[in-house]
């Protein structure tokens, strides 16, 4: 049998099951009778993280290195850059560069993505309806409440209580000099107009921008080394992707207004034309385009490996210019990532256990129950460092909390993995099922 995809293949003798890989065509997971079977691990067919995503905390300190040395020593570089701008009112709106960055750092993500699998939602309506309602219904305001908590409150002496952010006005908004928003006041800063608010909710809207953005990219790999139902993840990926077009706009600025920042939903709703949207359609249509003309193999094999590198190149820049304007607080008060990280640990683990819980108390199967879980803790950080960067601007503390996301998102999510795995015996095994 030819095996160009992932797909799951039933034996017909001895309820011998098999996952085959993309491409390569080895079992990937061979139970017999509900038994595990080691020979996977002799084979070497368990798939791993890729150089980048194994080390991609290390990666983002690499990146912290290079924008402090990049601020220190040339600091007029990326205020070049982020100064290049297509400005409404006398406030800058999009950086083109940094546009152009986060552009090629999105459409390889989306380019992976299958829409065709969105049709296959039926069949698993229980797991993709718990995975929307972690997602949309429990996991933004948590991390709502959870950041405000630790960044409001518990930790508001170390950032400092009277530590201001400068950050853009929203796009299109003409607020006059003097003028108070939410708890922001409009000041000239640079020649432009920026909105000075407190530090803390700088961070705060960081932490909100992340809670609303589903994962679709890592978690492909999340939900593969935990050995749950592939079809279950490659499904949510891309029900996620089209759910984010309808609802990060409105519910980050309901979350955004709430913490007195004030952000048009609009604002929101054209960051995610420009960095879901357009990367989405141009993903779709190179995709199909590709794969009539040199099909699918040729597309995951050659077209996908060449993209890789076009992605890491675009977000290593984008993370050594924003760390080029960071630079000054990290030196001077290094412990700011561990007061953002804190509460994005907390928000992490406590979405997995909810989501985990759920599964079993709907009875699900572990292979549907721990992608699943994956799915609702982990973040697309991509889109919220992106939101950030629009919205709030390239020197912020929203996009420096985004990035904090980032940092943070290999060991934490490999923990939870490893979690996954420790309480597989919590689920009724899948042959019982079928």
């Amino acid at each position: 049998m030819s095996i160009k995809y992932k797909k799951v293949f039933l034996a017909t003798s001895w309820k011998k099951w098999y996952i085959f890989s993309v491409a390569d065509k080895i079992p990937l997971y061979n139970r017999i009778d509900g038994r595990e079977n080691d020979t996977m691990d002799n084979v070497k067919a368990e798939r791993k993280l890729h150089v980048f995503e194994k080390f991609l905390t290390l990666w983002v300190i690499l990146c912290i290195v290079a924008g402090i040395i990049l601020g220190k020593f040339a600091p007029a570089v990326a205020k070049y850059l982020d100064g290049i701008a297509i400005t409404v009112n006398e406030a800058p709106v999009v950086s083109i560069p940094i546009a152009v960055c986060l552009f090629f750092m999105m459409y390889p993500i989306m380019a992976k993505i299958d829409f065709a699998e969105v049709l296959k939602a039926g069949k698993s309506i229980k797991p993709v309806g718990l995975t929307l309602f972690a997602n949309w219904a429990i996991k933004p305001f948590t991390m709502y409440a959870i950041a405000l908590f630790f960044l409001g409150y518990v930790f508001t002496h170390f950032i400092g209580p009277h530590a201001h952010d400068f950050v853009k006005l929203p796009p299109g908004a003409d607020w006059g000099v003097g003028t108070r928003h939410g708890a922001g006041l409009v000041v000239m800063h640079h020649s432009g107009k920026m909105l000075l608010i407190p530090l803390w909710r700088s961070y705060l809207a960081g932490c909100i921008l992340l809670g609303i953005a589903p994962c679709t990219a890592m978690v492909l790999v999340w939900g593969y080394l935990a050995r749950g139902n592939d079809g279950h993840t490659l499904v949510m990926v891309a029900i996620n992707s089209l759910s984010m077009l309808v609802l990060y706009g409105p519910l980050g600025g309901f979350l955004l207004g709430v913490g007195r920042l004030p952000v048009p939903w609009q604002a929101l709703v054209l960051s995610i034309a420009i960095y879901v949207a357009l990367p989405l359609i141009a993903g779709y249509f190179s995709r199909k385009w590709i794969m009539q003309s040199k099909g699918r193999v040729w597309f995951n094999e050659k077209f996908l490996s060449l993209l890789t590198p076009v992605s890491i190149i675009a977000l290593l820049v984008t993370l050594v210019l924003l760390f080029s304007f960071k630079g000054e607080i990290i030196l001077t008060r290094p412990t700011t990532i561990l007061w953002i990280a804190i509460p994005l640990f907390i928000q992490t683990n406590l979405i997995f256990w909810i989501t985990y819980i759920l599964a079993k108390a709907f009875k699900f199967t572990y292979e549907d129950a721990a992608p699943s879980a994956m799915i609702g803790a982990s973040n697309h950080f991509e889109v919220a460092i992106a939101t950030s960067i629009m919205i709030f601007g390239l020197a912020s503390g929203a996009s420096l909390a985004t990035v904090v996301g980032v940092l943070i998102e290999v060991p934490t999510m490999l923990f939870l993995v490893y979690l996954c795995k420790k309480t597989r015996n919590w689920f009724i095994p899948e042959r019982m099922v079928s």
